[in-house]
């Protein structure tokens, strides 16, 4: 398996170490629900250096990188990022991702971690056929880089301690506090150039930072020091998990797949099909305009159950109940202290407030379909 250049770390914190995507990652340091509500409360800090990141440069970058990926980059000025996704010809999605426009010819994709190798020979494939190759530099720099995310309220509190000063490149701002979502900058930490983004995966607000990956380990160390007294903790990927599934966030090979488009798992908002051609485009217009065999929905438990997993079945209810699909994200919720979860059924089931069961261990609980996000902040 392979190690984060935060490995070491998280066995001086007694990370409970497990298999991720061919990594070997932390899940816990002391519980989930522990960890999760320090997150929804105060702050978590989590490794991401698992993640992949892609470089891609040039005169010609903006207009490979959108025939290639869903949503529109010109939308995006220099330290801006936007979600996306990239397609097969089927419809199908190959990953979800982070485009970032660093400057006017640069931008920096984040990638899933299981989805590196795929996702590289994906774009070089794409690079091979593009018509203006000689126009675009295409860099793996995911071995070279890590990254760890800073999340939840308290983290405006702190993180300015952590990187002082104005921003070198990107969005320019005073400060790092001064970033709006989705906004990305340089700043200078020890004389070394890193990029802090007001981006993160867990519903709350925060910063994801990339960095070499010999930066890694110290970077982690001065947000776990300047974050302590703000009820800061390391947190592991089964906070991550149930944090991200209470606001419905997509994970790859749960709610996405290549045989799954954006317009049946909801996220049809990151394809721009005003933009012109782009892979996967015919497919993904169509459903659009006809509908889709399939539609992600958010669930909730009514009764007290075993917490739902992945690929228990999902059942319609009263005369004539049947097996109407399957779960793909699932578990107890330490925000609401019941099971919730996602699962696929077909549209005429897809509908809000629609009773349902979810078969969990040869019984029948009750559950009902719910708004996305199944969590959301009280005011």
């Amino acid at each position: 398996m392979k190690r984060t250049p935060l490995y070491a770390a998280h066995q001086r914190l007694g990370g409970k170490l497990i298999e991720f995507g061919g990594w070997e990652m932390p899940v816990q340091y002391t519980s989930i629900t522990d960890e999760h509500l320090a997150v929804r409360k105060a702050a978590g800090l989590f490794d991401i250096s698992h993640m992949g990141e892609v470089l891609i440069s040039g005169a010609g970058a903006e207009d490979f990188l959108n025939q290639t990926l869903t949503n529109d980059l010109r939308k995006l000025a220099p330290g801006q990022g936007q979600y996306t996704l990239m397609c097969n010809e089927r419809g199908g999605v190959i990953d979800d991702l982070y485009a970032y426009r660093l400057t006017a010819s640069e931008y920096l994709l984040i990638i899933n971690a299981s989805r590196i190798d795929a996702d590289v020979a994906w774009l070089e494939k794409q690079f091979a056929a593009f018509p203006r190759r000689s126009e675009v530099k295409f860099q793996n720099t995911s071995d070279a880089t890590g990254a760890v995310a800073v999340q939840g309220p308290r983290v405006v509190e702190f993180i300015g301690a952590f990187c002082p000063g104005p921003s070198t490149s990107g969005t320019q701002v005073a400060r790092v506090t001064d970033l709006k979502k989705n906004q990305v900058a340089s700043f200078k930490l020890a004389g070394q150039a890193i990029w802090v983004s007001r981006t993160g995966y867990t519903g709350e607000d925060g910063f994801e930072i990339v960095a070499p990956s010999q930066h890694i380990e110290a970077i982690w160390h001065q947000l776990l020091a300047a974050g302590q007294p703000y009820g800061l903790k390391p947190a592991g990927l089964g906070a991550r998990d149930t944090l991200r599934t209470e606001v419905c966030y997509p994970l790859y090979g749960h709610e996405l797949d290549e045989n799954t488009t954006p317009i049946e798992a909801g996220v049809g908002f990151f394809v721009a099909l005003d933009k012109g051609e782009f892979i996967g485009r015919a497919v993904l217009a169509e459903q659009k305009a006809k509908g889709t065999n399939k539609k992600l929905v958010a669930f909730k438990m009514t009764d007290r159950s075993a917490p739902p997993r992945p690929h228990y079945p999902i059942w319609s209810t009263g005369p004539g109940a049947a097996k109407i699909g399957e779960v793909v994200s699932g578990t107890q919720s330490p925000s609401l202290g019941i099971g919730i979860g996602m699962g696929y059924v077909p549209p005429q089931f897809a509908k809000v407030n629609t009773p349902i069961e979810i078969e969990i261990r040869g019984k029948r609980p009750p559950a009902i379909l719910v708004p996305k996000p199944i969590y959301r902040k009280p005011d």
